[in-house]
């Protein structure tokens, strides 16, 4: 082996990897002259012969992989005990292996940290639909939340030949799910609700837990940053209010049976929503037109629970009150506070509604000098004894007695003070007679003093006779 007399410089800092390169032949002791050699490494090379003690003082070496002479023939190790390597193309090996072992762990640990960030805001986020958006199939247990698109397409973009109804809490439309199934889709008016749209599917989940043969099921819903959506079944029968009022040519009305029919089972659903529910729920808007008809004519109560929904400060009617003038007890309208008592006397004038066919409200009346409001005009025609002129025109038979008993409930439940009124539970057992005529007669004990004290008071004021004061109004203003 060939070697040069000189004395380099090396600017690594006196490292030679001489490893692995073709050398072959004994070691020259004139490599044993070379300053400033801290490192040598000639492994894997042909030579043989003994190795100059002078590289043994080199603090890194390595003649492994050689023939040269070493380990127990010198007593001396073939490589440091200091860390050297083997070979340079092994070591960019590992190098390399280390390399892609810790970015393919990084990788991992990100793809792990991302899916479970993923998950967890899944958990939390408030879901907005966007235009055609059709993928989002979030459910609540039976509840389903249904995309904007899905129910752009099931009302044919809400065309107004797909109205069935309209309320104070918007319109509904008739509609079609992908599978066929017909379904109400109600368009909530005053969408915006005080705690958002979390708080407005928190109040949807509690709506859907009441489940009663009597109350209308919810299917799902629907919100996007404007809207607000219900979807219910469809019901073939429409609405009570429509049956009694707004039949075409050539359509049959409710007969006796099937209007007492209606009266027991919205009872029933109102009981269940005061006394059976973990949370209470108060309908606040219970009339003719809230209740619908399923296949079999049965009563369905609807839109419960919709008034904690939206926020009364958005509505577009002039008082913060939630309901239908003529339906609405006079301590809601004087106070806002709502109760069970209140949902009692919306009951009681449906019940009116049922056995007349009228509105609560039908200024029609006034032609004939009659009370605009249904409930003092019934109770003028009972205190004249002119039953058959209550009955609604379009029955053509009835129970004369069963007419009695849900006037006289219908009466109790709308008395002016909300302690004197039965509880729903009390009016179930009343429309079956259980205490009615016990009730009965302190009513009328208290309502012939009431008139008593009116006709009195009206003596006594003079009135003028270019006064434009109607007298007929006054009546009608105090409490009921």
């Amino acid at each position: 082996m060939a070697t040069t007399e000189a004395e380099p410089e090396y600017p690594n800092g006196g490292k030679r990897s001489l490893a692995s390169i073709g050398f072959s032949g004994t070691l020259s002791p004139a490599i044993t002259k070379l300053k400033f050699l801290v490192s040598l490494d000639l492994s894997s090379n042909d030579l043989n012969g003994p190795v100059p003690m002078r590289f043994f003082s080199v603090p890194e070496f390595n003649f492994t992989a050689t023939s040269l002479t070493c380990g127990s023939s010198l007593e001396e190790p073939c490589v440091s005990s200091s860390p050297f390597p083997v070979s340079t193309s092994k070591s960019r090996l590992r190098v390399a292996v280390i390399a892609a072992s810790c970015g393919v762990f990084i990788v991992l640990l990100l793809g792990f940290a991302y899916r479970y960030r993923h998950l967890h805001r899944l958990k939390h986020d408030v879901f907005v639909d966007v235009a055609g958006e059709d993928e989002c199939k979030i459910s609540f247990g039976q509840l389903k939340r249904f995309s904007w698109r899905e129910i752009e397409l099931a009302t044919d973009y809400f065309s107004e030949s797909n109205i069935i109804g309209q309320g104070g809490f918007g319109k509904v439309y008739k509609g079609v799910l992908p599978d066929n199934t017909k379904v109400a889709i109600k368009r909530l008016t005053d969408y915006y609700s005080p705690g958002g749209e979390a708080a407005f599917q928190r109040e949807v989940q509690l709506i859907s837990v009441a489940v009663h043969r009597n109350l209308l099921r919810l299917i799902g819903f629907c919100t996007t940053s404007s809207e607000r959506i219900l979807v219910y079944p469809y019901m073939r029968n429409l609405s009570v209010a429509y049956q009694l009022r707004e039949l075409k040519p050539g359509e049959k009305g409710l007969d006796w049976p099937t209007r007492k029919r209606v009266a027991f089972g919205a009872a029933h659903g109102l009981e269940y929503l005061h006394e059976h529910c973990n949370l209470k729920i108060i309908h606040r808007d219970l009339k003719a037109a809230n209740i619908l008809l399923d296949d079999n004519f049965e009563a369905v109560l609807g839109d419960f629970g919709l008034a904690k929904l939206v926020d009364t400060k958005l509505t577009h009617v002039t008082t913060q009150i939630r309901g239908t003038m003529g339906h609405i007890a006079p301590e809601y309208l004087s106070t806002g506070k709502s109760s069970e008592k209140t949902d009692v006397f919306g009951y009681g004038i449906t019940l009116l509604e049922l056995v007349t066919g009228q509105r609560a409200i039908d200024l029609s009346r006034l032609e004939d000098e009659e009370d605009v409001l249904l409930l003092d005009h019934i109770k003028k025609l009972l205190r004249e004894d002119r039953l058959d002129d209550i009955v609604d025109g379009n029955l053509k038979t009835y129970n004369r007695q069963e007419v009695k008993t849900i006037i006289q409930v219908a009466l109790l439940s709308t008395q002016s003070s909300p302690e004197d009124r039965p509880t729903m539970a009390e009016v179930v057992k009343l429309l079956q007679g259980v205490g009615l005529a016990e009730r009965w007669a302190k009513w009328e004990e208290v309502e012939h003093e009431s008139n008593q004290a009116f006709s009195l008071m009206s003596q006594q004021y003079v009135w003028p006779e270019e006064s434009t004061i109607d007298q007929e109004a006054i009546q009608l203003s105090k409490a009921r």
